[in-house]
């Protein structure tokens, strides 16, 4: 079954919504992940689990939020230890980077970011929905999810009209208690991720030991395998969904001041 919001007919949206009123969001950008990875490789995490959230327990995925985030603060084309070597590798020039190459200070697009995910919210809601998940690739989203969650919160709280619920979730923090290091940066963990997936954006071979730059990992990337992809997929899907259903038994009890955004 088709769980994509943007692939389907009005039909079969009203179908799913009413059977379950969940709307998956993923969260994404574009960032160096290796050679090995695509850079798009944050969103592609992020909708597959995302998409496997919706098979398994129900709700709709609506499109990966790729764009609008900071380009200056979290990122590692920004990083001092990595930009020379990522616009050397990429042919950019050294400075195609820097922060006066974007018209907003870091706090400025850090600002417009969470304003866009509370839009993002509203709009969700105006769909009939009941409860949107961000789903966190870019692990350094999580805080701007989190404060667009509580944002939205604190401006719908004593609106006449049903006001949608939220929550935002991460693979790295669902497993954190179950995977020692969980997570991590273009190492073993989303490049296995990638191979489950997405198989046909990794490309192993330039994955090797003397080829890597820019990986922050315990995992070797050398060593992924699409086995271990699934592996912890399935895992931190079965733990996002079990809170999704949590949530849903009793939306009251999450919507009030106070929610607890773990």
């Amino acid at each position: 079954m088709e769980m994509r919001f943007h692939y389907l007919r009005p039909d079969q949206i009203t179908v799913q919504r009413n059977a379950f009123p969940v709307a998956y969001v993923p969260l994404g950008t574009l960032e160096w992940h290796g050679l090995h990875n695509p850079l798009g490789a944050d969103g592609l995490q992020a909708e597959e689990i995302a998409i496997r959230c919706a098979k398994k327990g129900g709700g709709i995925v609506f499109p990966t939020v790729y764009y609008g985030e900071s380009r200056v603060n979290s990122l590692l084309e920004t990083d001092l230890k990595y930009r020379e070597g990522i616009c050397e590798r990429m042919s950019l020039q050294q400075d195609a980077f820097d922060d006066n190459k974007y018209p907003y200070t870091g706090m400025q697009q850090i600002e417009h970011y969470n304003h866009h995910l509370i839009h993002i919210m509203s709009e969700v809601a105006s769909y009939g929905f009941k409860l949107v998940v961000f789903v966190v690739g870019h692990y350094p989203l999580i805080e701007n999810a989190r404060c667009a969650v509580i944002s939205y919160n604190q401006w719908a709280y004593d609106k006449r009209w049903d006001r949608i619920g939220a929550m935002a979730v991460a693979d790295f923090l669902a497993l954190r208690d179950k995977f020692e290091n969980a997570g991590d940066h273009a190492g073993g963990w989303e490049t296995s991720h990638l191979m489950a997936s997405n198989p046909e954006t990794v490309d192993l071979s330039l994955a090797a030991e003397n080829l890597q730059f820019g990986i922050m990992s315990k995992r070797n990337p050398i060593t992924s395998t699409a086995e271990f992809g699934n592996e912890i997929y399935d895992i931190a899907v079965n733990e996002i969904v079990e809170r999704v259903n949590k949530w849903m038994k009793d939306p009251g009890k999450n919507m009030g001041h106070g929610i607890n955004l773990e």
